[in-house]
């Protein structure tokens, strides 16, 4: 087997195409329904809000779609990511585990968001659009398109989750450099915002607030589409880059992982490493665990209930069948903004009612101290919601130890913490705690869930 630590493939190994899982899939995706009608929605229902190449991405059942060398051209500036053995926190460790990490912190923005940000720019650009409106929770997605929107020539506003919009000012000036306009959500702008702030004037704010800010912008303005950094199926398809290279490197490697992790919030960073693996388990019958890692303040895999809610608080989007919290839900303000969002990819959630994923939630503290581990052992600072993943990893090591076993972990660095310092230095002077949800509240918008008809 290799001794080396970092596994390198040159950019002809860009991949061509992305994989799209729903092809192996034992049972079919439920349908996405209009609010209003009850119905499976149509090409017509999405257009005002995306590019008519991203909405055939959304339904398509073919294996493979392939990429644009436009795309594939942008990629050349972080693609392929390295793949690194974590050597020194196997030491650091004392396990017989192998752990290895696939690192998506070397994009220009600093995580694995550009993967999904430049198609979408791309394919908004071609369509003749010229401006785009979005959410972003700790930034990682919002200053991801506003680093694709200056490559294509394209206008980006993005609606920041207030808690961190104050937390994080670093990723807002980072989003400015590149050339977008940064708001705080709930904001005064929209209709959704001045709704929020008239009933909780203190609102910190959420993903599903920000999202109803930015798709009522979108769907307001002719000249404006909508892009999403995760959650949706063309989002999860085009992060499966991350897979399909690990897939290669860890041959070079010589090994193949009994077990990956990628951290969950909406689901595009898991999906991104673990489809791959888990199509060649469906149609290869390689033995793989797929563990998503979760926030225990927001925990929609292992807490939320699987039925259809709305992707957005201001109920503007469609009905989707996913594992969710309630889309009233409003965690607490935990430093992985990255990570609260109140419902899961429905890809994601179907994988896990099919049994074919598991699912672990993992509090604040916890995380941040197997962050701090792993930059002491590796030397790179994780982006908060990154820090769910080696946490995972972590204890699956310390079990291979306990047990006397030499298993293979593979996780998804899915981003640096560079912008996050000050969640480091919160963590170091004792003022980060673990936060729990209210249950009344949770309880209270699990109730208000909508009534879709079997």
């Amino acid at each position: 087997m290799s001794d080396s630590t970092k596994y390198l493939l040159p950019e002809d190994r860009i991949p061509r195409a992305w994989y799209n899982i729903v092809a192996d899939l034992p049972k079919p995706l439920p349908a996405v329904l209009h609010p209003g009608t009850g119905k499976p929605v149509g090409p017509d229902d999405l257009a005002p809000l995306f590019p008519m190449q991203l909405i055939l991405q959304e339904v398509s059942a073919e294996r493979e779609i392939e990429i644009p060398e436009p795309v594939r051209d942008a990629y050349k500036l972080w693609r392929p990511a390295p793949l690194f053995r974590a050597r020194r926190l196997e030491r650091a460790l004392d396990t017989p585990a192998r752990i290895f990490y696939k690192y998506e912190g070397v994009s220009p923005p600093g995580s694995h968001k550009p993967n999904t940000a430049v198609p979408q720019a791309f394919y908004n650009r071609e369509a003749g659009i010229r401006k785009l409106s979005t959410e972003t929770g700790a930034g990682q997605w919002g200053s991801s398109l506003a680093f694709a929107g200056g490559l294509f020539g394209l206008e980006v506003r993005v609606y920041m989750v207030k808690v961190s919009y104050q937390q994080k000012p670093y990723r807002r000036a980072l989003m400015e450099t590149y050339g977008a306009t940064c708001i705080a959500s709930p904001s005064t702008e929209t209709q959704s915002g001045r709704a929020i702030l008239a009933a909780h004037p203190d609102s910190p704010g959420s993903l599903g607030i920000a999202i109803s800010e930015a798709v009522e912008i979108a769907a307001t303005h002719a000249d404006t589409n909508y892009a999403l950094g995760s959650v949706l199926n063309h989002v999860l398809l085009h992060q499966t880059v991350i897979g399909i290279e690990a897939i290669e490197q860890m041959e070079m490697a010589g090994y193949w992982p009994d077990i990956v992790i990628g951290c969950t919030g909406g689901g595009s960073n898991f999906a991104g490493i673990a489809l791959p693996f888990l199509g060649r388990k469906l149609t290869a019958g390689k033995a793989v665990r797929l563990i998503a890692a979760e926030p225990a303040a927001c925990p929609s895999l292992t807490r939320g209930r699987y039925a259809y809610d709305f992707g957005d608080t201001g109920h503007l989007t469609p009905l989707v069948k996913m594992h969710t919290l309630g889309s009233a839900f409003i965690p607490p303000g935990f430093h992985a903004g990255g990570l609260r969002y109140h419902g899961m990819a429905p890809l994601v959630s179907h994988i896990k009612e099919l049994g074919l994923i598991e699912a672990r939630a993992v509090r604040q503290l916890p995380c941040f101290e197997a962050g701090v581990a792993f930059a002491r052992a590796e030397g790179i600072v994780p982006a908060p919601e990154s820090t769910h993943a080696i946490r995972v990893a972590v204890d699956e090591a310390l079990r291979c130890k306990a047990e006397g076993v030499a298993e293979t972990i593979l996780f998804n660095l899915s981003g640096h913490g560079h912008f996050d310092m000050q969640a480091y230095t919160d963590y170091f002077a004792d003022k980060l705690e673990d936060r729990d949800y209210d249950e009344t509240s949770l309880a209270d918008s699990l109730a208000a869930l909508p009534q879709v008809a079997a």
